[in-house]
């Protein structure tokens, strides 16, 4: 049987895949989503990986004594996890639907020399929902946290993290971090040190189909 993992924001939905392509058994465990002011929304990382340790309980029980060969992961896109050195969650993760961020949005486009500039680094505008302005906003607003900060993630890859130990993301939601350059497969140098970022806050980024622990 193939595992697959889908880390949505109202739940995370673990499905049983047969080799011949039919899907053997499905279940769901539900999130809240918290908006401690209007225009946030924000989750707890750690609910995510209870929530797919649920899911997996589920779908488990209903085909008892299956063989797990392989497991794949989805996962809502833009939601920043932020973690420090021993890999702990240092505050609830910002949305892909959170709005706080338009200060630094301005931040961003301005640092970079302005957003015709920005999109030849990363192909991309400076938007609320992405990645980068979430860690400006961090460092602006709760410096206490960005000093402890480590590692930033994305929804699926925490819960790999949890699953394998290991740190790592890829191409599809690094384009969405506003800190990747899809044209040369790698983050930016030009956008991190225009922003003043340490590229040691990001995870090695592998292929979308790669094997991870």
């Amino acid at each position: 049987m193939f595992l697959g993992l889908d880390v949505g924001t109202s739940g995370v939905k673990a499905i049983l895949v047969a080799e011949d392509g039919e899907v053997a058994a499905s279940a769901t465990a539900p999130l809240s989503l918290d908006t401690p002011q209007p225009g946030w929304a924000e989750q707890d990382p750690e609910a995510w990986w209870a929530a797919a340790r649920a899911a997996i309980r589920g779908v488990l029980a209903q085909r008892a004594g299956s063989r797990v060969v392989a497991v794949g992961i989805s996962g809502q896109m833009h939601s920043s996890v932020f973690l420090d050195k021993g890999g702990a969650v240092i505050r609830p993760a910002l949305l892909w639907c959170d709005g706080r961020t338009t200060a630094e949005c301005r931040e961003i486009e301005q640092r970079a020399g302005g957003e015709a500039q920005l999109r030849e680094w990363v192909c991309n505008p400076a938007l609320e929902g992405f990645t980068l302005p979430k860690v400006l906003w961090l460092r602006n607003h709760e410096p206490g946290a960005f000093a402890r900060l480590a590692t930033v993630l994305l929804a699926k890859d925490f819960v790999r993290l949890r699953l394998t130990g290991v740190i790592s993301t890829e191409p599809s939601d690094a384009s969405g971090t506003l800190m990747f350059d899809p044209k040369r497969m790698r983050w930016s140098e030009e956008i991190l040190g225009a922003v003043g970022l340490s590229p040691s806050l990001l995870p090695d980024v592998g292929g979308s189909a790669g094997v991870l622990g």
